[in-house]
């Protein structure tokens, strides 16, 4: 699995390039808005909320003062971090489910040209198709997401291998990111339930992706921008790959 994961990380440094030679940017405009405008949505309201929420969670604690200036300081920050990462999570699942019909295209494109394939047998869809396709994916990676979350966090409790639940946080988020990107190109392959079976058996494909997409998003601005289109060019060549290792033109 190790090796996969380095793999699918070293894919990320062809995949600017690659865009370019194939002219795909401009497939890429709508879901970087929609990438853009999600995550300006989700800082505003945890910056713009955080206040709200705490004064109405101290009105309810008998006795509160509200002198003690310097604690409301740290709930307010406290509860800014919580919306901030219950948004980090929803941010990728929208993002990447409100993108699968401008994404799928573009994964179409990249594999044509790996393969050297104009023509193709896979599963045709449509623009909703697509759409509902991602939606399903990505609810259903939000629900193992949050449940998996909840047994990490569970496990923080015990003494001494509690430090390792940051890690195992972190992994389980970009692997859950790397399967939404895997899924572009998996939907013209598999049914719903084959796909699930296909990223499991390449889990470390999946995390490789997920862990580049994650750090992308602590790059202010410019990380929201690109982060779609970087890994999702990535997520494809790998893909592409595992799907068809002896057809792959190596012409990048």
């Amino acid at each position: 699995m190790i090796k996969n994961i380095i793999s699918s990380i070293k894919a990320y440094f062809g995949a600017f390039s690659l865009i370019s030679k194939l002219k795909l940017w401009k497939y890429f405009a709508v879901p970087m808005l929609i990438s853009f405008l999600t995550a300006t949505v989700f800082i505003w309201t945890a910056f713009s909320y955080s206040d709200n929420i705490v004064d109405y969670i101290t009105s309810l604690i008998p006795g509160w003062s509200t002198s003690i200036g310097w604690v409301s300081k740290i709930f307010y920050f406290v509860f800014a971090i919580a919306i901030l990462g219950i948004g980090f999570i929803l941010y990728k699942h929208i993002i990447m489910a409100l993108s699968a019909p401008f994404m799928s295209p573009v994964s179409e494109k990249i594999e044509a040209y790996l393969t050297g394939k104009q023509e193709h047998s896979h599963r045709n869809t449509s623009f909703f198709q697509q759409l509902w396709r991602g939606l399903r994916i990505n609810i259903r990676n939000l629900f193992m997401e949050i449940i998996l979350t909840i047994l990490i966090l569970i496990i923080s409790i015990i003494p001494v291998i509690g430090w390792i639940t940051s890690i195992l946080l972190f992994v389980v988020q970009a692997y859950y990111a790397g399967f939404g990107n895997m899924d572009y190109t998996l939907e013209r392959h598999y049914k719903y339930a084959d796909s699930v079976k296909f990223v499991r058996k390449h889990r470390g494909l999946a995390i490789g992706n997920g862990l580049v997409f994650m750090g992308f998003l602590f790059i202010p601005v410019i990380g929201v921008i690109l982060v779609l289109p970087l890994s999702v060019t990535a997520a494809t060549l790998k893909t592409v790959e595992a799907l068809q290792p002896k057809q792959i033109e190596r012409a990048i």
